[in-house]
């Protein structure tokens, strides 16, 4: 319900609109709110990946590499953001929306640096910017494509994404990769998983029994619950908090290419190719935010402005160490529930993360959170991932070909993902590629969809499926194929 009080239901519907500088603070706030923690996870999970993250001989040093990218994290999703609400030239959709780091590439970057350190980071962020260039070039023809992305396609691969996030959950939960990999005794110990189930159990609660801010910063509040029960817990020391603020300077400004630059065709392939995902995710966010908040369809001058900066946000943040940024989903709710549709609002918020990313002290701070709190919080954000995948294709017409090409897609990404070594002997370029499961997937899906006849013949249909299609004959006869634009 839309607060009245913030301005006229024609001034709320307005993006140009500016509330009273003491309504448009906290609303801008509240988006930076709804977004934080999974804008900075991404960073959190690749630097553990790469081996400099928590449990790593950097804790030493304060994580120094993992800080930098936390930081990039915030200052970039808010320069992102400024291109969106601000715009320049065809860059911008002008819309109140919120960017950050995507984490649909993380199943893409892990495999490109996984144990490979600091060392791996130049071939992945030399694939962050071309691959920003490349999302760039998609705003001149998104329009025109998106009939090869229907739900059947976009549902899979969030889904994909969503289940190849959830042992990363797990893992951080149980005590981290680092302890799982020397098998110390207290992986998997009562005390870790107390602090993780903290952080699940109180965003459940705030989830379902709380409204407006208090249920869209569910997660936030749930990890800082967790924070303060793990320092009750001994897992957390003031000591350590203090020393790492003491090593964070107080200000920090961005190097460019500061880990250096390489071309990795994984990387360039890996990151083109998600582009597209990204891109009509991107998509699917603007529509919701002028239905929800406008009630009226995206223009197209909106949707390829939105993409541009999308695709420009990403090739900068890859220069100065970030990762992908993409359009949060979860702002497109907050506009619903607030209704307030004014782009300055998210401007407020835009320059919040800019100030939080030009303070390591803030990235400090964030380090110091044991990474079972964070696994808590993991585990509820990579779970949504899987539910709105499931949302998704719960829009799918399950006839009896859509059902097939699910069926394949995911068994082969799935599956080449739970199990690695099945193709080891592909050049290391095809291997990265094929184990993240995401691209396969979303490949077969794609062509699948593309080329296969719109029907088929019931007893095919029972033969690959042994008679379980979820369907009853009756249902069977009365399907119809409809192709999503």
């Amino acid at each position: 319900m839309a607060d009245t009080s913030i301005g006229t239901p024609e001034q709320l519907r307005d993006p140009n609109y500016t509330p009273a500088l003491h309504r448009a603070v906290p609303l801008g706030i509240q988006h930076v709110l709804a977004m934080f923690v999974s804008n900075v996870t991404p960073a959190i999970i690749i630097a553990g990946a790469a081996g400099f993250g928590f449990g790593s001989d950097a804790g030493a040093q304060g994580f120094p590499d993992m800080t930098y990218l936390i930081q990039m994290s915030m200052l970039f999703a808010g320069i992102a953001t400024l291109f969106q609400t601000i715009g320049f030239g065809p860059v911008g959709a002008r819309l109140p929306i919120v960017q950050g780091t995507s984490f649909a590439f993380i199943p893409i970057m892990i495999p490109l640096v996984a144990g490979k350190g600091v060392e791996a980071l130049p071939a992945l962020f030399g694939g962050v910017v071309i691959g920003g260039l490349f999302h760039t070039f998609i705003g001149t023809f998104i329009g025109k494509v998106r009939f090869a992305l229907p739900p059947l396609v976009t549902g899979l691969v969030v889904t994909m994404i969503g289940l190849a996030l959830v042992k990363v959950g797990i893992e951080y939960a149980a005590g981290g990769v680092p302890a799982k990999a020397n098998d110390l005794p207290e992986y998997g110990s009562l005390l870790n998983w107390s602090a993780a189930l903290v952080v699940v159990f109180v965003t459940l609660a705030l989830k379902f029994y709380a409204k407006g801010m208090l249920a869209v910063s569910a997660v936030v509040i749930g990890i800082v619950v967790g924070y303060f029960y793990a320092m009750a817990m001994g897992m957390v020391t003031l000591d350590g908090i203090a020393t790492s603020w003491d090593r964070a300077a107080t200000i920090s400004f961005p190097s460019p290419f500061k880990y250096g630059f390489e071309i990795s065709i994984a990387a360039v392939v890996g990151f083109c190719l998600m582009a597209f995902v990204s891109a009509v995710e991107t998509v699917g966010d603007v529509s919701g935010i002028t239905k929800g908040g406008a009630g009226r369809e995206a223009t197209e001058k909106e949707i390829t402005g939105a993409t541009y900066a999308d695709g420009v946000g990403t090739a900068l943040a890859g220069v100065f160490g970030g990762f992908p940024n993409t359009s949060f989903s979860q702002n497109v709710g907050l506009i619903a529930m607030t209704g307030v549709m004014s782009r300055h609002v998210v401007t407020i918020g835009a320059i919040f993360l800019i100030i939080c990313g030009l303070v390591p002290k803030v990235g400090a701070v964030i380090n110091t959170i044991p990474i079972e709190v964070l696994g808590g919080g993991v585990i509820v954000m990579f779970g949504m991932v899987v539910a709105a995948g499931i949302s998704m294709l719960s829009d799918v017409n399950w006839n009896r070909r859509n059902m097939v090409i699910f069926a394949i897609a995911l068994s082969v990404g799935l599956g080449l993902q739970l199990d690695p070594k099945a193709v080891q002997y592909l050049p290391d370029t095809l291997h990265i590629l094929m184990t993240s499961g995401l691209l396969p997937a979303a490949v077969i899906a794609i062509v699948l969809n593309l080329i296969l006849p719109e029907e088929l013949a019931d007893e095919a249909t029972e033969e690959v499926s042994g008679g379980m299609s979820g369907h009853g004959e009756g249902s069977l006869k009365k399907d119809t194929v409809e192709t999503t634009v």
